[in-house]
């Protein structure tokens, strides 16, 4: 809002004060109510591309035993089951609320025409998927990363082109827009740790894997940047080691299998020097790193911090596979669990990692994701 603009505002209050007594308080509050309005659309849209972390429902539309379109699923979020992997909303969806952009829809769930109409951003997100395109397949269709690239250029070829004016606007749309991505986890529990299904483990050492993973994720997020994309967030993968599906299939010790966890950390490391040269070597990106092992970790190893009292057991009942049973009814607290099923955390945890990232210093850096979105961009 420019000065015009306020003086223009304020001579209208004026004269309502004369009229009928407005107090200077009464122009205070609905001067600070305005500007909270008009702030509150911090970025045009949100992009979305990951795993079950994040997916909103495309596993929905695939042939796949991955899904969670289903009750118990969902039993907190507004609608209902959707597909998402948790009992209510995901970082993503927190994420786009705190910008001021409504709930993020699946790609796959869309008409041609909503497709053409939508501009606030898309969910590309599967359960399973991996950054290496086989991850997860064993288990049936997914969107892997490089799937998930294609469809965002696909989109912004056929679909957004037509909302804007001229190519430049359609580029600085896109350079303020946000990119979150989420996912390598499937990498791990869904390819390298099955060697029955994967040969990875057999070909690879853990230090040569990361490496690999890190040089195909570069190569995905490079061609995000090379179809408009500027403003990107990228989550590390959470302490594995830590999950029920692998706590109880391993039986450590100790609170999580550590072992595993060192593997995770392989690829982390390597993700945060990774990211800190992309936004060095591409002209006008910057590439925020979503600490989210450190944070998680801390959260199993000292819940109570957190107001948590059970970080092994799920909190919904689960079946082999590791997702709830249909229909059968969860913990009634869903306040106090770490976990919803054998591999994905509560609504709860998705709030504090996603409200934590727009605000704090941590676990986003070198910004977290509100200053990202005010940043001058450049196309």
């Amino acid at each position: 809002m420019n000065l015009c603009h306020i003086a223009s505002l304020y001579r209208v209050e004026e004269k309502m004060a004369k009229s009928s007594s407005m107090t200077l308080l009464s122009l205070i509050l609905l001067l600070h109510l305005f500007f909270a309005k008009s702030e509150k659309l911090l970025a045009p849209a949100l992009y979305v591309f990951g795993d079950s972390l994040v997916d909103s429902g495309n596993n929905n539309f695939l042939n796949t035993v991955v899904k969670a379109n289903y009750n118990p699923y969902g039993i907190d979020f507004p609608s209902g089951a959707t597909g998402r992997f948790t009992n209510g909303k995901t970082a993503a969806d927190f994420t786009g609320q705190s910008l001021g952009l409504p709930f993020i829809p699946p790609y796959l769930a869309l008409s041609e025409d909503e497709r053409m109409k939508t501009i606030t951003g898309l969910n590309y997100a599967s359960g399973s998927a991996g950054i290496l395109t086989e991850t997860g397949t064993a288990s049936g269709i997914n969107l892997g990363m490089e799937k998930q690239v294609e469809l965002f250029e696909e989109t912004v070829g056929t679909y957004l082109s037509g909302n804007f004016k001229s190519p430049k606007k359609l580029r600085r749309y896109l350079s303020k827009s946000i990119f979150m991505v989420s996912i390598g986890s499937n990498d791990y529990i869904n390819n390298y740790l099955r060697p029955g299904n994967y040969n990875t483990s057999l070909i690879y050492t853990p230090e040569q894997f990361a490496v690999y993973l890190l040089d195909q994720l570069k190569s995905r997020l490079t061609k995000l940047y090379n179809l408009g994309a500027r403003k990107f967030v990228v989550f590390a993968i959470g302490p594995l080691g830590c999950i029920p599906a692998i706590v109880n299939s391993l039986k450590p010790t100790t609170r999580c299998a550590e072992n595993v966890n060192k593997l995770v950390l392989l690829y982390n490391y390597g993700l945060h020097g990774l990211l800190e040269q992309l936004t060095f070597t591409l002209h006008g990106s910057i590439f925020v790193f979503g600490d989210v092992y450190r944070l998680s970790y801390d959260m199993n190893q000292n819940p109570f911090r957190y107001g948590l009292n059970e970080t092994k057991a799920p909190c919904c009942i689960v079946g082999n596979t590791g997702l709830c049973i249909k229909d059968q009814a969860p913990c009634q607290d869903r306040t106090t669990h770490l976990y919803w099923d054998f591999a994905h955390p509560m609504q709860k945890i998705n709030n504090i990692v996603a409200k934590r990232c727009f605000r704090s210093s941590s676990p986003c850096s070198p910004i977290n994701i509100r200053k990202l979105a005010l940043l001058p961009t450049v196309t």
